[in-house]
């Protein structure tokens, strides 16, 4: 009987170590999500719309995925599909057009090798594709005359795929800049 008694005071410390640790998880837990949800808050004070993996609010542990500013006008009925496709060429073009991977400039000289360590015809055609978004890009932008406006505003919204009121800075702005975009999409779908 002693013996079990030994035994049963042995766990006790275990169990309270396990259940301050358990304690200290969920604390943390706590603290991570409120850190969460005062990111989300300002974030989307600023603009900028997400969604959550799967939309449904008692999957909390589901993450949140920031939405692109075309999806955004998209899922509000503000762009048409075409408008959204146009849309969605401009940034395919600006998105490769512009530099990602620098040349490195070495005295070591290696045969097939460029710069980053890319092998020299994978260097070569990634730079053969910029050069080809590059033009793609010039080309949209004298379908919009080149007017400041215009390619601004798709370049906020479709190239770095802000939000109006996100890139614009708030909602008066915001709506002038989206307006603004729908311009330049129609002129971009109907050509």
């Amino acid at each position: 009987m002693v013996g079990k008694n030994k035994a049963l005071k042995g766990r006790k410390p275990m169990d309270e170590r396990l259940r301050a640790e358990l304690h200290a998880r969920r604390a943390e837990a706590r603290a991570v999500a409120e850190g969460v949800e005062e990111t989300l808050g300002l974030e989307r004070r600023r603009g900028a719309a997400f969604t959550m993996e799967g939309e449904d609010a008692a999957h909390r542990q589901r993450p949140y995925r920031r939405q692109p500013g075309l999806d955004w006008l998209a899922r509000k009925g503000r762009i048409t599909e075409n408008q959204k496709a146009a849309g969605l060429r401009y940034r395919d073009a600006f998105i490769i057009a512009q530099p990602t991977v620098a040349i490195g400039s070495t005295l070591e000289v290696q045969p097939s090798m460029g710069g980053g360590g890319l092998a020299l015809t994978s260097l070569i055609a990634r730079a053969g594709r910029r050069q080809a978004a590059e033009a793609k890009l010039a080309l949209y932008r004298r379908q919009l005359s080149d007017h400041p406006a215009l390619v601004a505003a798709c370049d906020l919204v479709c190239g770095r795929e802000l939000t109006p009121r996100e890139a614009a800075g708030g909602e008066r702005e915001g709506l002038r800049l989206e307006a603004q975009l729908v311009v330049a999409l129609d002129l971009l779908a109907g050509a």
